[in-house]
């Protein structure tokens, strides 16, 4: 047995061996002691090995599920070794055999799968200086790619992937992407370059085509390879054949791009912390069914560029609204995740409860059908024409599984009576044995005249017919089977063929019920198209339902396009921060266009100005994924990305200050920002010395401003930036509001045009509760940094002016100062002696005591 676990585990050397014996998968030697460590559980010894105990650990296969997800969570690959012979006719140990290699970016079991995340596989390959990127849901059956010759695309595209598990080839890519900053776990991918006839071949089984050209992906692409790479992954993971059943190529120009820390600054589905709980899709997704859950994520952490595409998503919603959204959506509650349920009949793995929630869903499409031919939107309408008939496929569901299925095909008890006749008779002859014996015995007494004969069974001889010795010669056909002492036994040719039948007739049954459920399941699988086209309408559908709960619910506003630039937004709010406040939220509106592209902002900490740039982007989000907008009015211009640089933060692991993390994320906008992009910048600078980060802060918002023209909103405490708004065309200045009343800051939150009086930054201290000792500190040494900068007609003071004060003029000083910078000059420090250098100092004050009131410039 040994020798057999110790030649499998040689063949998944990266994996964690489960390997299968009766209730149990256990693990020996360093997969032994590792498991036993991050699990939790006991390591014991089992045997020896070269005269040493071998470690041994083990986890009940009933509830592996739950020691799985732990793993992979840890970011640990498992092979599930299962028992595929015969114990009964096996010599030796029972034939084994890997048949599923658990890992982060192939799952598709219900037990490791939150509902509403998603497991992916990213593949990144290079030929040539062309990059290609596939991202691979393995649930889902989806997979993107994208094709670029520029690194910092490549990038951004990652980040945004956001993939479980990153595999890269060559060894020269995965090395760079670390340099670059790629701060996820990727790994270089097994196996050398694969001749593109054979990658293209391979794609192409996958999903099911005969060319690739009808997914714009032209011959010999470096896609291709990223796809093959990928599904060869996928493969090795489940033994088979991994099918994709629809691939997007995506193109910079199909969608707005958020890079991973414009999801993370705006808190679209995460929040800085890594929880899930305030953010932008927890408000949002009151979605009825498991697919739609993740599509409204996908719809915003990728809204659309398209107008025509916002516009007919608008259409969809405002006629859900009109004849009331929750009609629909209470039949959408009902009905499971055929997404999932089709990926895993697909890979022979659904179970029988996977294939009843099908099968109850399926039945819910003439509801669902008639519901959408009351609604005349054209998306709706769309979404109409292509749900596919499977009232076929419900009938044969409804007729092959039991109401209630158990979990497993193990046990049986899966397949409905009167669904196949043979089964039907194996089944009878286990519950209806009794039944048959106690006729048989009342036909044989009638038959023979003995009152006294008795039908029976033991163990050891079976099933007989039991005659006294007081009876007369049996009838010919029966045989003798048993002599006792005062009884015999026999058997006639009806009840050994009924015996022959009856002790196997168990076994049979489940033999042929787990046959009958592979068939089954293996006829599903030619349709998996159409049940996935079944999910991809209900997901549709129940987003725009969503959206049209949320317009009611949140009283929203339907968003106008425009294909000139610009944002213009009357009473904004920022949804999330207004649903948690007790008070009203005040409301603000923003205009940009191409004559006025940037607002400098300006005001006092804890003002909103961060609150008021959020809001703009989630408004921008909202209106291009399909959604009514949190304003009174809302009309937007082209949008290709949204950049932002909000918060702060280090990178330990990477080596990174806070201050270099904030310089790589504005490089990346600058370098990548365009004319139709909005850029959110929030104190730019501050991680340095004030006149390098001022520099800094100026040199960024000029380069915004008059080279790349993107829409901005440039918050700020430099106050010099606000004259910007006098020598660069298109920027203006804007502040948050607040006023003191009897030495207390009182915040306002209105955003008013023209900058801000001051910053109240020692005002919000002793808000926070500073102590106030250290505020009178503060205060006064704040007058003094005051006093000492040359004022101006502006209300706060300018560090530019205050670093363009002229130096006094020589011929001005003092002869006695003059005569102290000719002695200092000529002296030689390393020559003095501490003596010599004490005396110096005594003689340099007595130059100064002539005139101490002179200041010494």
């Amino acid at each position: 047995m040994m020798r057999q676990y110790l030649g499998i585990k040689a063949e998944h050397p990266d994996c964690l061996l489960f390997y299968r014996m009766g209730d149990f998968y256990e693990l020996f030697f360093e997969d032994a002691r590792k498991a036993a460590e991050l699990l939790e559980i006991t390591l014991t010894q089992r045997g020896q090995s070269a005269g040493q105990p071998i470690p041994m650990c083990g986890v009940p296969y009933h509830s592996v599920d739950g020691y799985l997800a732990r793993l992979v969570k840890l970011g640990i690959r498992v092979a599930i070794c299962e028992q595929v012979g015969d114990p009964e006719t096996s010599k030796g140990p029972v034939e084994r055999r890997v048949q599923r290699i658990v890992s982060a970016g192939t799952l598709v079991e219900e037990s490791l799968l939150a509902e509403s995340g998603d497991s992916s596989l990213a593949a990144v390959c290079e030929r040539n200086g062309q990059f290609g990127l596939a991202v691979l849901s393995i649930a889902s059956a989806h997979a993107e790619v994208v094709s670029t010759d520029r690194r910092e695309e490549l990038l951004l595209h990652l980040k945004r992937a956001e993939a479980s598990e990153v595999l890269v080839q060559p060894e020269s890519l995965l090395l760079s992407l670390r340099a670059a900053g790629f701060g996820q776990s990727m790994e270089l991918a097994t196996g050398g370059h694969t001749p593109w006839a054979i990658s293209t071949a391979r794609v192409q089984e996958a999903l099911g085509v005969a060319t690739l050209e009808g997914f714009g992906i032209q011959p010999e692409s470096v896609v291709v390879e990223a796809l093959d790479l990928g599904l060869a992954y996928a493969r090795r993971a489940y033994s088979r054949l991994v099918r994709i059943d629809t691939l997007c190529r995506i193109d910079t120009n199909d969608v707005i791009l958020l890079d991973a820390a414009a999801r993370r600054n705006l808190e679209i589905d995460s929040r800085p912390d890594g929880t899930t709980n305030n953010t932008l899709l927890a408000l949002w997704d009151t979605t009825r069914t498991p697919m739609g859950r993740r599509l409204i994520r996908r719809w915003l952490v990728q809204p659309h560029r398209s107008q025509t595409e916002a516009r007919q998503r608008q259409a969809a919603v405002t006629t859900l609204i009109e004849v009331d959204p929750e009609l629909l959506r209470r039949t959408l509650r009902l009905c499971a995740d055929v997404e999932r349920i089709t990926s895993r009949i697909t890979l022979g793995s659904a179970s029988p409860r996977d294939l009843s929630k099908l099968g109850e869903t399926l039945a819910l499409l003439p509801e669902i059908r008639a519901a959408l031919e009351k609604l005349d939107a054209p998306l709706l309408q769309a979404q109409l024409h292509s749900l596919p008939d499977c009232a076929d496929d419900a009938s044969l569901l409804r007729r092959a599984i039991v109401e209630s299925p158990p979990a497993v095909i193990r046990e049986g008890g899966v397949i409905a009576p009167g669904f196949d006749a043979e089964l039907d008779r194996l089944r009878s002859l286990d519950a209806d044995a009794g039944a048959w014996l106690s006729e048989l015995e009342s036909r044989e007494r009638e038959r023979t005249g003995y009152a006294t004969l008795k039908v029976g069974y033991n163990r050891v001889h079976g099933y007989y017919i039991e005659l006294g010795h007081s009876a007369a010669t049996p009838p010919p056909d029966y045989m003798r089977r048993q002599t006792l002492k005062n009884a015999e036994r026999y058997i006639t040719p009806e009840l050994k063929a009924f015996e022959d039948q009856a002790l196997t007739a168990k076994a049979r049954a489940l033999q042929s019920e787990r046959a009958l459920y592979a068939e089954l399941v293996e006829t599903l699988a030619t349709a998996h198209s159409r049940f996935r086209r079944v999910g991809e309408v209900l997901a549709t559908v129940d987003v725009l339902a969503c959206f049209a709960e949320r317009a009611l619910a949140l009283d929203l506003c339907v968003p106008t396009y425009s294909p000139l630039p610009g944002l213009r937004i009357e009473n904004g709010w920022h949804p999330v921060v207004a649903s948690r406040l007790q008070t009203p939220f005040i409301r603000n509106g923003i205009d940009l266009d191409s004559t006025r592209r940037m607002l400098v902002i300006t005001g006092p900490n804890m003002g909103g100005k961060s609150t008021f740039m959020r809001q703009t982007a989630l408004i921008v989000i909202l209106a291009y994924a399909g959604s009514r907008v949190p304003a009174t009015a809302a009309s937007l211009g082209p949008v290709d990305r949204i950049f932002t640089r909000i918060g702060a933060g280090d990178d330990l692991a990477e080596g990174r200050s806070t201050f270099m993390v904030e310089m790589i994320e504005t490089a990346t906008i600058l370098n990548n920002a365009t004319a139709q992009s909005l850029v959110l910048l929030d104190e730019i600078g501050r991680g340095t010395s004030t006149y390098d980060g001022l520099a800094l802060a100026w040199g960024t918002a000029r380069h915004l401003a008059e080279r790349i023209r993107a829409l901005t909103l440039f918050a700020t405490h430099y106050f010099e930036l606000t004259s910007m708004a006098g020598e660069v065309d298109g920027v203006q200045n804007a502040h948050l509001t607040a006023t003191e009343h009897r030495g207390e800051i009182i915040l306002l939150h209105s955003v008013a045009p023209g900058p801000a009086s001051q910053s109240y930054g020692i005002q919000v201290a002793r808000l926070a509760g500073v102590p106030p000792l250290v505020v009178r500190t503060a205060q006064e040494y704040l007058d003094r940094l005051e006093r000492s900068v040359v004022y101006t007609d502006k209300p706060q003071g300018d560090l530019f002016a205050a670093a363009a004060k002229p130096a006094p003029e020589a011929a001005s000083w003092p002869a006695e100062h003059l005569a102290i910078l000719d002695e200092l000059a000529a002296l030689d420090p390393d020559a003095l002696s501490p003596r010599d250098a004490l005396a110096l100092v005594y003689r340099l004050r007595g130059l100064l005591s002539t005139d101490r009131d002179t200041p010494l410039e």
